[in-house]
């Protein structure tokens, strides 16, 4: 038996905001040292901008949505610059 959820479109629309959000710092952590680092890290950029802005929005739909947007900026921060290569 499958339950039927009801989201809202704007979860969904939070949800996949965040998504692309972590995808975007990947790209950029993808990008580095390639002759697309600057697109890398300008569309990194771009994505904290918009899901810092959610996140602000985001309050308004309780402290779980809130919290979910935050926690999505601080592993963007941390994927774009965090370095755990071996070379010191």
């Amino acid at each position: 038996m499958l339950l039927a959820l009801a989201l809202s479109p704007m979860f969904c629309a939070i949800g996949a905001i965040q998504v692309l959000g972590v995808t975007a710092a990947a790209v950029a952590r993808l990008t580095e040292g390639t002759r697309h680092e600057c697109g890398g890290q300008c569309l990194c950029l771009a994505a904290l901008a918009v899901v810092g802005m959610v996140c602000g929005m985001a309050i308004q739909f309780g402290p779980g949505a809130a919290a979910a947007s935050a926690t999505t900026l601080a592993l963007m921060t941390m994927i774009a610059v965090a370095d755990f290569s071996r070379s010191s």
